[in-house]
């Protein structure tokens, strides 16, 4: 998991009704019936990010009744997942920087003996290490690269594990993720725990954003919207995370709700 970009909130961003996203949205019953959304919001906790010597504080915000929560952050690219995101010569993905150290390795799974556990000839990228998510399939062996949320393919978030705790989410809930800058969106799934602000390639590549695990994502304007209690604990394919997390936005109150809530820490 990257460690290696400030994350910053996103100030003196609006988001206009003309965004669009990705996936398939629908309007919310309100906006058929031409009720106008109010973003009252409550505090769950201001995130203290002390990556690169800094103090950053982070709100994330609740709507009164509402189980969702939202915050405004950078993007840094996490590629754990991938079969081809580490091997011994450090040409993978990302920089093996990111993915622990030999006895502490996150990134990809060891033996016993804290061996990394090596891809063979039948697996996707032989001689390269199984890079492993949090979320994963329980009924695949430890040293199965498809036991893993495969951040090529399937766009997913990263929680610290402060704010999921503090918002009640799960590895298997869903979420939407909104690139405030350019209008994009992608349904996504929290598959990995890590830092503030940070999503798989899949989910930076949907959302316009520098899909480089090395040296890619952005230090703000991204917006994050969770729901917890949404999932199985299980990874899902792509088709079930936009279906599923298409109508779980709906029902929060879609785009309209989005629009009445401005991207800034005073909300």
């Amino acid at each position: 998991m990257r460690h290696s970009i400030r994350v910053l909130i996103a100030s003196a961003l609006v988001v206009t009704a003309a965004l669009g996203l990705s996936g398939r949205v629908r309007q919310s019953s309100s906006a058929a019936a031409g009720e106008a959304k109010s973003c009252f919001t409550s505090l769950i906790l201001n995130f203290e990010d002390h990556r690169h010597g800094e103090d950053n504080l982070v709100p994330v915000w609740r709507l009164p009744g509402s189980s969702t929560f939202f915050f405004d952050a950078g993007m840094t690219i996490d590629a754990d997942g991938a079969p081809n995101a580490y091997n011994p010569d450090n040409s993978g993905l990302d920089d093996l920087a990111n993915a622990g150290e030999p006895g502490h390795w996150v990134g990809f799974v060891s033996d016993a003996d804290g061996n990394p556990y090596i891809q063979g000839p039948d697996d996707p990228f032989p001689g390269y290490y199984v890079s492993c998510t949090s979320l994963s399939a329980r009924e695949k062996k430890v040293s199965d690269p498809a036991k893993y949320v495969d951040a090529t393919k399937i766009p997913y978030v990263v929680l610290p594990p402060q704010v999921a705790a503090e918002g009640g989410a799960r590895l298997g809930d869903f979420a939407l993720v909104l690139n405030l800058r350019n209008g994009r969106s992608a349904y996504a799934i929290f598959a990995d725990i890590g830092t503030m602000g940070e999503g798989s390639v899949a989910l930076a590549e949907r959302l316009g954003i520098s899909s480089d695990a090395r040296r890619g994502g952005t230090a703000q304007g991204v917006r994050y919207i969770v729901f917890p209690g949404s999932g199985n604990a299980r990874p899902r394919p792509l088709e079930e995370i936009n279906a599923l997390a298409d109508q779980l936005f709906h029902d929060w109150g879609g785009m309209e709700q989005v629009n009445a809530c401005p991207a800034n820490s005073d909300l």
